[in-house]
Formats: C-alpha cells, sequence, structure tokens
C-alpha cells in the first residue's frame, strides 16, 4: 500500500468536501434537533439508568451523525462512477488497496469533524467531560466510521446508480440505528430483541460511548473493543476485495 498514495486520494476527498459547506451543516442538525426537542422532551419527565433521558441518548444521537455520513459516503464513490473520475482513478498506479484505504480516511476526517461539534454540544446539555473521556471518544469515532465507511464504500463499489445506492443504504441505516440501544436500554429486553442487538455492531458503539462518558455501560470495554477490532478487520478486508474487482 502506497501512503502518498492514499495521502493524495484523502486529499483528493477533503477538497471535494469543504467545496461543499452545507454537507456539514446539514449533518449536524438532525443530532441536534434529536437532543434538543425529543431527548429534552422525554428527559424532562424520564430517568434511565439515573440519568435524565437527554443525556441517555446522546451517544445514540453522536453515533448516529457519523453512522449516517459514513454510509452515505459511498454515495460519492457512485457519482464518481457517473462522471467517468473514479475510472480515471481506477487506471492510476495505485493498487486498489491503496484507492480503498485513502476513500475510508476521507470518510473518517469528515465524520470525526461532525462528531467533534456534537461533542461540543454535549457541554450545553450537562455531559461530564473529562480530558481523557472527549480523547476516548474521538477514538471510539475514529475506529466505527472506519467500519461503517467500509460498508458505504463496499456497497457503493456494487452499485451503479445513487437511487440503488439510496434504497439499499436506507434499508440497512435505519435498522442498524433504531436495533442499537442508542434510544433504549438494553436491559431487560424480549428475548427476540436481545438477539437482534447483540448481532448489531452499533450497539457496542453506542454502548462505549455511553459508558466512556457517562459511566452507564451494558458490555465490558473489552468486550466492545474486541468486537469493533473484528468488524474493523472484516469490513476492510472486504473492502478491498470489493475495490478489487470493481470495473474501471
Amino acid at each position: 500500500m502506497n501512503l502518498r498514495g492514499v495521502y493524495a486520494i484523502w486529499w483528493r476527498e477533503m477538497i471535494a468536501f469543504l467545496r461543499e459547506t452545507p454537507r456539514l451543516i446539514s449533518a449536524i442538525v438532525n443530532p441536534i434537533v434529536w437532543l434538543f426537542i425529543f431527548g429534552a422532551g422525554l428527559g424532562a419527565s424520564v430517568d434511565v439508568s439515573g440519568v435524565d433521558y437527554q443525556k441517555f441518548i446522546f451517544a445514540g444521537v453522536l453515533t448516529q451523525t457519523f453512522l449516517f455520513t459514513s454510509i452515505f459516503y459511498g454515495a460519492y464513490l457512485v457519482w464518481d462512477k457517473r462522471i467517468d473520475l473514479l475510472k480515471s482513478i481506477l487506471v492510476s498506479p495505485l493498487s486498489r488497496a491503496t484507492i480503498f484505504f485513502g476513500k475510508v480516511l476521507g470518510g473518517v476526517t469528515i465524520s470525526l469533524m461532525e462528531a467533534l461539534i456534537v461533542l461540543v454540544f454535549g457541554i450545553f446539555i450537562g455531559i461530564p467531560y473529562t480530558p481523557a473521556s472527549f480523547l476516548m471518544s474521538l477514538l471510539i469515532v475514529f475506529i466505527a466510521s472506519a467500519i461503517f465507511t467500509s460498508v458505504g464504500l463496499t456497497i457503493g463499489s456494487m452499485m451503479e446508480s445513487p437511487e440503488g445506492f439510496q434504497l439499499l443504504s436506507s434499508f440497512l441505516l435505519f435498522p442498524l440505528f433504531f436495533l442499537s440501544g442508542a434510544l433504549f436500554p438494553l436491559e431487560n429486553l424480549p428475548g427476540w430483541l436481545e438477539t437482534v442487538t447483540a448481532a448489531n455492531p452499533v450497539t457496542y458503539v453506542v454502548d462505549m460511548l455511553r459508558g466512556t462518558l457517562l459511566g452507564v455501560q451494558h458490555f465490558d470495554t473489552s468486550h466492545n473493543l474486541l468486537l469493533l477490532g473484528v468488524f474493523l478487520a472484516i469490513t476492510s478486508a472486504v473492502g478491498v476485495e470489493a475495490f478489487k474487482r470493481m470495473k474501471s
């Protein structure tokens, strides 16, 4: 893998992103609405695990921000196919793995920007940050967004139309988010729902963020880290293979 090539692909993604600043604005409006309207409304009368509901869902809303951004990042790959820009990149001397990881790094960087803004908003709802918890949260976002950006790029590599990508990714996104414990505690779930949440990678991201920020955690940290590492390895390997099979 060519590190200079990874940097070149990443820099191209950053230039494209900085030319479309409304993407950043639109990505953070939705979580803020969730926090200050939905969270505050229920938070006034509901406590979960000893914290008010608004704080409880903060980790889920934060995850929602970069989850949607990361998955939909694959749509830009489809658009690159449409305008034949991807063809010129694929026929370059760069390996497919280099191109893939350059794009993943671009998606991760954008997700980190958005997550950082949402984390700052957490100050206004009383999230008790420490320097260690703030940095740990960014590290979790980095790993998780790499996983979901890989998923988005893998889907994008197999799609020829933005409409097809949006349909498939939406079908994937909403179950991942709503069945992750982002909006409800994982304790005392019905058996079928417990099984579904346990098979959902987003569950472990939300749980680890919630434990880092609030000290409220369902699974052990080592358990969450191990599974995230496994998911990262699998999605990266699948993504590289998908890029190798992608036609130029």
